[in-house]
């Protein structure tokens, strides 16, 4: 799949399983790629995009105003946004579900809760960042210390007991 010739002015970019996304400087989205289930299909209007993440045939994107919008495949509920979301200060994309980090500390889930992807631990707040895996979900919060939940077949769960301070998070 070849970058469109006339890109430019890139601030972020994500990767979908057959599609690419890249969030422009003026919060405009540009896409490429499969669009088997329109997920190069950008919604009309949108703008004022200030995050993107983009996973297997869907893509999300994080608007100035703390709302999201979510286009693509739908087969697990993906890009079924909940009803009044806002707030939202990040997004991640996992496999089939999404995940929003809000103002307050608080997240929203939603799409495939296979493994109990799309159901966050009872409790957890402070949450400062998030990353959305295969088929799970790890959230850092403002203490540094790692939360992660859903599938754990290859032990992607199983967080060191003695890890503090951490930064930054990633999932696979």
């Amino acid at each position: 799949m070849a970058v469109p010739a006339s890109l430019n002015d890139v601030v972020a970019i994500s990767a979908g399983d057959e599609h690419s996304v890249a969030l422009k400087r003026d919060g405009t989205v540009v896409a490429w790629g499969e669009n088997a289930f329109g997920q190069i299909t950008i919604p009309n209007g949108l703008k004022n995009v200030t995050a993107i993440a983009a996973r297997s045939n869907y893509t999300i994107a994080l608007k100035a105003d703390g709302t999201v919008v979510a286009w693509g495949r739908n087969d697990k509920g993906q890009c079924t946004v909940p009803a009044g979301l806002s707030g939202v200060v990040a997004i991640a994309a996992g496999y089939q579900h999404a995940v929003a980090l809000k103002n307050d500390g608080t997240l929203v889930t939603w799409g495939n809760d296979s493994f109990g992807v799309a159901e966050p631990p009872n409790g957890l707040s402070n949450i400062t960042a998030i990353s959305a895996g295969y088929q799970f979900t790890v959230a850092l919060k403002s203490d540094g210390s790692v939360v992660a939940w859903g599938d754990n077949s290859d032990n992607q769960l199983d967080i060191p007991v003695d890890i503090k301070g951490v930064i930054g998070i990633a999932a696979g």
